[in-house]
């Protein structure tokens, strides 16, 4: 092969990746703009006028959760997923996408580095995304499997919950800047030093930049895009949905021992904290549907300590979310992850106590 001829190809090359990129980019845009930013805005509106963005999933509008049982669990799961059905078919067609749209060589160099760089990068690019912690993974996962950082990774999937920006302005309206003030520290805190701090736990090393240009390298006879992104789709049906279904009817079934109430106004100790911040840190809920649950407590007596406890743990990850990226996290970033969102809701419900 001529020296021109090499460079012919590594243009065309260079044409078609960033064409690839762009049609990732659009997809994208056009599914955040109908799935989130435009629903969002009308909430926010409804937020700012009413006050309130609706009832509490976790009871159904009644006073209190209903006792474990297949009703319960289905009802739970119906409200659910008609919530967030759209976004979780968008985050599994994202989380896809990534694997066949986006150059490998050009992830590794933005985010593949055990870096506060790459890490911040992460937690950033998660900021327009809105999702909850489960319409997320799927997105993390694909990262994963493009050899993004630990950091990084865990930074998007975070951050998406936890930052984002919609929660906080509806929260300022509907609970106080107070609220939106604790929840920003810890969600900060979590997406960015937590994430950072999860590489050392990873046992990775940097990739080098000759194994970034080999992961580059285009095999011999390299599959049509349809075919690699079908059987990406497949992978992630068989390895996540199951136990998202699964494990959703679970919770559901079972949320009225996870968040017991009493309208005495006693339930607002240490113990209800702690309680509070690992019943949150399990439960799944859909975006945002922590405003309601946290107002509903509060209307019938739940102290200010306890709801605070659920304004990180709820939104930042859940037992479907964790069994999602199980396999694409090592087992101690997972442990050091989960430890440290019951760690921050302990102590935002103990700020909580003292503030609100």
């Amino acid at each position: 092969m001529s020296p021109n001829s090499s460079v012919i190809g590594r243009h065309s090359g260079s044409k078609r990746a960033a064409g690839l990129v762009v049609l990732f980019l659009l997809v994208a845009i056009a599914g955040l703009l109908y799935v989130k930013w435009w629903p969002y805005y009308f909430k926010m509106i409804k937020a700012a006028t009413d006050h309130s963005i609706g009832s509490s999933i976790l009871t159904g509008g009644e006073a209190k959760a209903p006792a474990p049982s297949w009703d319960a669990a289905w009802d739970y799961a119906v409200a659910y997923f008609k919530s967030v059905w759209q976004a979780a078919v968008l985050g599994i067609l994202l989380g896809t996408l990534v694997q066949v749209l986006l150059p490998s060589k050009w992830l590794l160099r933005v985010l593949g580095r055990m870096s506060l760089k790459s890490t911040a990068i992460g937690g950033l690019a998660a900021i327009p995304g809105m999702m909850c912690t489960c319409c997320a993974a799927p997105i993390a996962v694909g990262l994963r499997k493009k050899n993004v950082s630990v950091g990084a990774s865990l930074a998007f999937w975070i951050g998406n919950p936890t930052l984002n920006p919609a929660t906080l302005i509806f929260m300022t309206f509907v609970l106080s800047w107070k609220f939106t003030l604790i929840r920003l520290v810890f969600g900060l805190l979590l997406t960015f030093g937590v994430s950072y701090f999860a590489n050392r736990f990873s046992g990775e090393t940097q990739l080098p930049e000759a194994i970034a240009d080999k992961l580059e390298q285009p095999a011999a006879k390299p599959e049509p895009l349809a075919v690699r992104w079908l059987k990406s789709v497949w992978s992630m049906f068989l390895h996540v949905v199951p136990a998202y279904l699964v494990v959703v009817l679970l919770l559901g079934a079972v949320r009225a021992w996870l968040f017991p109430s009493f309208g005495d106004g006693s339930f607002g100790g240490i113990a209800a904290i702690v309680l509070f911040a690992l019943a949150g840190t399990l439960f799944v809920i859909p975006t945002a549907a922590e405003i309601p649950i946290i107002q509903s407590f509060l209307s019938i007596g739940v102290g200010a300590g306890a709801a605070a406890a659920l304004l990180v743990t709820l939104p930042a990850v859940s037992l479907p979310s964790l069994l999602m990226v199980s396999r694409s996290f090592p087992r101690k970033v997972i442990g050091l992850l989960v430890g440290s969102v019951v760690a921050a809701g302990i102590l935002s419900g103990i700020a909580g106590a003292f503030i609100l």
